[in-house]
């Protein structure tokens, strides 16, 4: 009869193995809605601020998304990002408020409520202004309500009990005082000028308002004869040629300007003589149809540009009489080149920018022929009545104007194959026009103290009870405050607070440096309903606007005591009180551009709520913000208050769809972030938020994605064994650093390296490398090495092992340091990581402050031995990796290794370098070897030593473990 052997003990009942309830998978799409009702419960963010108070703060002012419309990509990034930055500074211990706000006024609500009118054929002009605003009220207070929800469900802290809405009765009365300032300071005119105008929507825009689409455009060339020519007798008779990409302008043509120092050519060509820049024959004349080969056309003579002086032409259509009839002086333009065109423009100072200032020097006023809707006025001699002038039929070769113009004989050529860039509006995407209609302006090269309102055409005039220059800014600055160089007008007074402000990233402050140096006077008025109108009366009799701070006074209390619709009542004279009439007073209807209610936050929101004086930390938004918010609010708080309204703006990119096209409903690659949220979690959005480089535009795809919930996913799994492998830790458990092994004070040098860059990059607002460096530390510092080397004393070592405790404190600070950095990207994770380790309903991650960490008085020199060990242990793995391939070792415990040397290691014994590169043996020797270890593997921990004679048998330690449970 054969003995048979005993089998082999299990031993895994006695190994330490980590323990958590804490899920691998996250689970988020159903788990953060639970979360953000908690945090509603505890009132989280009221509570943050009781807990902060009187510690510096922080504030990031919230640019207003308009109240139109579910959220998008852009908003969701936007949001994100500022909640990370929040969040961040609240974890530094700072008092970080955020206010969210809407742009509840302007086009984008009011185009949708007339959407809803025009599906009923019903005529907004039709309803009464009061019932009209009210609806639009009652249709940004709807998506308030929706967007809310939907940035609440992102994760975004902040007062959503008490936002800020610049409809409310409040805000409006701070926006029309803000205006007020502007008046009483004499930063306001009214005159006739060029502006972009949109005929479909009726109103002036700006500049943020505009998008520039490539079109296919009718160029036309026209003869204007010449009829005087004092300083070239010898042009009496040719015909000048104009080269024009807007044929609706030649109606309003008034004159002809050319370049004194251009060469000029006069050009016989089938019986007619024509004169045009010298060089811009070739190209011109091939228009006309003009061959080389042909014989025809002969150069009569050149002259300079200056022999036009005093010269005039006549109109093509002078026959109809009237304007047309009047003689078409030259004038000189500097802006007149022969890139282009024939060298020489025709002016239309209604229409054009260079138009109008030209034409003002000579006394030219425009005439207003265009109506809003883009039609010749009824009474306009020639095309009266008709258009639209963005009718692309209309203006073609074979429309009426070219029409007209052939059978004058006047058209020299005409096609509709002009390609070019060109403004439409981003609203109804409808081409927008140059009109020059009375708007109301406020300067940008007049003197920022009181001075003679130096408007153009009507409601010209200077303030009626205000003499130049005598009376104070409205907000005068302490003594001191604003930067030496302060120009006196609105453009210099902007270009120094733009060099004062911290810009993020750097080159931004180029590009709105350029905006603010380059642009025209602002236009803040708009022909529409739904805003804040511009609360002024002007005088009949003189045009001058009333300027007087009692009016005033009661204007913005009737606004704040029933919103800006009070302009609306009837109840001016009430406002202009005894000592005026209300019939020798125009009350203006305009409204004021959006993007004054919107530079106007920093007043209602930041100065409102926090003091006075008060300016915002950071202003963050995307990069188009340079010509819009960004730019706004700047020109409005420097022409109040001489200075910016932040200390610093941070640009962001665009959100690209995952091949880098921009997103569009057409393309069908719009990524919808409530769609992630709804099957990923919002967290998955906030990591790739956190993980892009958003100075720039960015990608979002399934791809990108992925790769964010990877790198999440290894994040949640570091914490997942944190949690189990912190299983019944207390404080008694705990070693002071000084009795740690190397490797455990090395982990903590480590930690507090990263913990000083994390900082550096959170005050930085560098996300990107925040993430980086914490989701790398966590891998790589980690989970790839530390964990991996102190996994078997966590698994195998007695509970009461100095080693294990060193391991399971360092782990407990980790934990500590590692959930708080993580707070601020995943939010709703840290506070699930946090809870399962200290569940308690009053308690939230959110509520800690940046880690204190203990000081390894060592962690230079420790720091230095460890980097070395940790590149042998890198060289170790690779040469063990062709033997796991071989299946000559099955893991690395089944390897020996020889190493060249072990001397710069210093004390390190061999056996902890046995330890940290997981395997049975380490040996000097010349050179890294590797072989297969004859030790045998001890049946508990695995490990193969020599004190092991047969396999499954334990190991010394193994044994008295054991022993002793």
């Amino acid at each position: 009869m054969t003995d048979t052997p005993a089998p082999a003990r299990d031993y895994r009942d006695t190994v330490f193995l980590p323990k958590t309830d804490f899920p691998m998978k996250a689970g988020l799409a159903a788990k953060e809605p639970a979360i953000l009702e908690r945090w509603a419960k505890l009132g989280i963010y009221d509570r943050l601020r009781e807990q902060r108070l009187g510690r510096e703060r922080f504030i990031l002012h919230d640019g207003p998304p308009y109240a139109n419309g579910d959220i998008h990509m852009g908003h969701a990034m936007n949001k994100v990002l500022k909640d990370i930055i929040v969040r961040s500074q609240s974890l530094m211990g700072k008092d970080a408020p955020y206010v969210p706000g809407w742009d509840c006024h302007g086009l984008p609500i009011e185009w949708k409520v007339e959407e809803a009118y025009r599906a009923k054929k019903l005529n907004k002009d039709d309803v009464p202004v009061d019932q009209f605003r009210a609806e639009c009220r009652a249709y940004a207070e709807k998506w308030v309500a929706v967007q809310k929800a939907e940035f609440e469900r992102l994760g975004v802290m902040g007062d959503w009990a008490d936002p800020y809405l610049t409809m409310k009765y409040e805000a409006e009365a701070a926006i029309v005082g803000e205006l007020l300032k502007f008046a009483e300071s004499g930063q306001l005119y009214r005159g006739a000028k060029p502006v972009m105008w949109s005929p479909v929507e009726k109103t002036a825009l700006a500049e943020a308002e505009v998008e520039y689409e490539d079109i296919v455009s009718t160029q036309i060339d026209v003869a204007f004869e010449i009829v005087e020519a004092p300083n070239a007798p010898e042009l009496v008779g040719a015909h000048a040629v104009i080269w024009t990409t807007t044929p609706w302008t030649i109606p309003v043509n008034q004159a002809l300007s050319y370049g004194p120092e251009i060469s000029y050519e006069l050009i016989e060509w089938r019986g007619k003589r024509y004169v045009i820049a010298a060089g811009c024959q070739p190209q011109s004349m091939t228009r006309w149809g003009f061959e080389p080969t042909s014989g025809e056309g002969t150069t009569q003579g050149t002259f300079s540009g200056s022999q036009l002086e005093g010269a005039t032409a006549r109109h093509p259509m002078h026959a109809l009489g009237g304007f047309f009839a009047k003689p078409r002086p030259f004038l000189p333009g500097e802006f007149v080149t022969t890139d282009a065109g024939t060298g020489l423009v025709h002016m239309a100072p209604d229409h054009g920018e260079d138009d109008f200032e030209l034409c003002k020097q000579y006394g030219i006023d425009p005439v207003f022929a265009i109506d809003g809707a883009g039609m010749y006025r009824a009474d306009w001699v020639w095309l009266g009545g008709q258009g639209s002038v963005i009718n692309k039929k209309f203006v073609s070769a074979d429309g009426p104007i070219c029409e007209d113009l052939r059978e004058a004989g006047a058209l020299l050529a005409a096609s509709d194959d002009f390609k070019h860039s060109y403004p439409h509006s981003w609203r109804s995407k409808a081409k927008v026009i140059f009109r020059a209609t009375p708007q109301w302006f406020i300067p940008m090269d007049s003197s920022s103290t009181p001075s003679p309102l130096r408007g153009e055409g009507q409601g010209e005039g200077q303030p009626s009870n205000a003499a130049p220059g005598t009376a104070p800014h409205p907000s005068p600055l302490p003594d001191g405050e604003r930067e030496p160089g302060n120009g006196a007008t609105l453009r210099e007074i902007a270009l120094d607070a733009i060099a004062a402000t911290t810009w993020i990233p750097a080159r931004s402050e180029n590009r709105i440096t350029s905006m603010v140096q380059g642009r025209p006077d602002w236009v803040i008025s708009r022909q529409r309903a739904w805003g804040v109108p511009i609360a002024l009366f002007v005088n009949r009799a003189t045009g001058q606007y009333l300027n007087d701070p009692a009016v005033n006074a009661r204007i913005v209390e009737a606004f704040r005591q029933n919103g800006a619709d009070a302009w609306y009542a009837d109840g001016h004279q009430a406002l202009l009180g005894p000592d005026y009439d209300l019939a020798d007073y125009e009350v203006v209807k305009d409204i004021l551009d959006v993007w004054f209610d919107s530079g106007c936050t920093h007043v209602f929101t930041v100065e409102a709520r926090y003091g006075e004086g008060t300016r915002a930390n950071l202003y963050l938004e995307g990069s188009d913000q340079h010509r819009g918010w960004f730019q706004s609010s700047l020109l409005e708080s420097c022409g109040t208050r001489g200075r910016a309204p932040y200390d610093a703006v941070l640009t962001h990119g665009f959100a690209l769809d995952g091949q880098g096209r921009k997103m569009s409903k057409s393309l069908g690659n719009v990524v919808d972030p409530l769609k992630i949220i709804g099957e990923s979690g919002a967290d998955i959005l906030r990591m790739w938020v956190a993980s892009t480089d958003y100075f720039d535009d960015v990608k979002i795809g399934k791809e990108v994605l992925a790769t964010a919930s990877d790198a999440y996913r290894k994040l949640r799994n570091t914490f997942r064994y944190m949690l189990g492998a912190l299983e019944d830790f207390d404080a008694s458990e705990r070693v002071a650093v000084s009795d740690m092994p190397e490797l455990e004070r090395y982990v903590l040098h480590r930690l507090g390296m990263i913990d000083t860059e994390l900082r550096q990059a959170a005050e930085a607002y560098e996300f990107n490398r925040y993430t980086r460096l914490l989701t790398d530390f966590a891998n790589e510092d980690l989970s790839a090495f530390f964990f991996d080397i102190r996994k078997d004393s966590l698994y195998c070592d007695a509970p009461s092992d100095i080693k294990r405790r060193s391991y399971r404190t360092v782990l407990d600070v980790l934990f500590h340091a590692l959930v708080r950095y993580a707070a601020s990207v995943l939010c709703f994770t840290a506070e699930e990581v946090w809870q399962s380790r200290f569940p308690n309903d009053d308690s939230s991650v959110h509520y800690l402050e940046w880690p204190s960490l203990p000081e390894v008085e060592d962690g230079v020199e420790v720091g230095k031995k460890w980097t070395q060990v940790r590149a042998l242990r890198e060289t170790v793995t690779e040469a063990i990796e062709p033997m796991r391939r071989e299946k000559t070792v099955r893991s690395s415990l089944e390897a020996e290794v020889t190493i060249r040397s072990m001397s710069p290691l210093g004390a390190t014994e061999a056996a902890e370098l046995a330890e940290a590169f997981i395997v049975a043996k380490v040996t000097p020797g010349d050179a890294v070897t590797v072989t297969r270890t004859d030790f045998h593997k001890c049946g508990r921990c695995w490990r193969h030593l020599p004190e092991v004679t047969v396999d499954g048998e334990l190991c010394n330690r193994c044994d008295e473990v054991v022993a002793d449970a």
